[in-house]
């Protein structure tokens, strides 16, 4: 049997699409390609599957928050798993176009789970946000929190899916898993996020936004290591056994961070960049942006009990991983 991969276009979608073709898993995976950046990124990672695995891999060109059209396009394809990653991203654009999030993140998500209780799908992996935390200051995170205070639409949307699954796997047994990703970084990033903003100012000799005046934390985590641990959720369902699991839920569904656990100051990251592109960055200080958390920082315990998630990348390597991919995507000379 094949996985269904959603957003496979995208940034953590073409690495898991990678990971499980390269261990002989079918995938069909299925994007809109829209141009909340340039589709033409997405276009070359989807040619990389394509080159490397050929018809193992099945793209369909889709908008899964279109239920006829998603529901056309995989008629008469057998996948018996699902890993929904598609949606739509970024905290601060959602403050400025919040109607997206809500086709893409709420009605995209009830479409998936329609899909996975239609076909009797044996475990849906699907992507929940560190934003979900929104303003709590204990650290670090852990999935026991209560995250009942979100500070950005997109981290709303975030926990709303999680609600919305719970209900799901509560009345249909079918088994979920929810992942709260924290800040991934690494080749083939999104152009959106903070790493690839730096590289891309530092090698134009422009300046970089570094908001709340530098004092800002995060829980850097490189894809490989964000890629082990949704493939391992994959292959583990939750049980449908009433005991409690990783999130509180007695259904089929767990709920688990995924980070480095490892909370890192931005300006080490930048000092990173410096050393690695060989230019001085240009900090632009600014004030904290709408939407935005001083600190991130991941409970990861949750997951390296139940399943042996143990993250092994720092940002000292994975930050020259990036910067050296980042070359060699834009034909810059070292």
């Amino acid at each position: 049997m094949a996985t269904l991969v959603t957003g496979v276009a995208g940034f953590i979608g073409m690495h898991v699409a990678e990971r499980l073709l390269a261990r002989g898993t079918r995938v069909i995976g299925i994007d809109i390609v829209n141009d909340y950046y340039d589709p033409m990124l997405k276009q070359a990672r989807l040619a990389k599957l394509r080159d490397a695995f050929g018809n193992a891999f099945t793209f369909l060109q889709v908008d899964f928050a279109d239920m006829a059209a998603l529901t056309a396009a995989l008629s008469g394809l057998e996948f018996d798993r699902i890993v929904h990653l598609g949606g739509q991203a970024g905290v601060r654009y959602s403050i400025e176009n919040p109607h997206a999030y809500m086709q893409a993140n709420l009605v995209g998500h009830l479409n998936m789970l329609e899909i996975a209780r239609a076909r009797g799908s044996a475990h849906m992996v699907y992507a929940s946000s560190s934003s979900v935390y929104g303003g709590n200051t204990k650290l670090p995170f852990a999935v026991e929190d209560r995250v009942d205070h979100p500070i950005s639409l997109y981290a709303a949307t975030k926990k709303a899916d999680e609600l919305i699954s719970e209900t799901y796997a509560h009345l249909y047994r079918l088994p979920l898993t929810g992942l709260r990703f924290f800040t991934v970084y690494g080749p083939w990033g999104r152009p959106d996020m903070a790493m690839w903003i730096f590289t891309k100012a530092m090698f134009a000799g422009e300046p970089i936004p570094v908001f709340n005046n530098g004092n800002m934390e995060r829980d850097f985590t490189y894809i490989d290591d964000i890629v082990s641990g949704v493939v391992a959720c994959h292959d583990n369902p939750p049980p449908h056994d009433g005991e409690e699991k990783a999130g509180g839920s007695h259904a089929p569904h767990r709920l688990y961070n995924i980070g480095n656990s490892n909370s890192e100051h931005l300006g080490r990251m930048i000092d990173l960049l410096e050393r690695e592109t060989g230019r001085e960055a240009v900090r632009n200080y600014l004030p904290m942006q709408a939407g935005d958390v001083p600190r991130t920082y991941a409970d990861v315990s949750a997951i390296s009990r139940d399943l042996g998630y143990a993250p092994t990348t720092s940002i000292d390597v994975g930050v020259p991983r990036f910067v050296s991919w980042y070359r060699d995507y834009h034909r810059i000379a070292g």
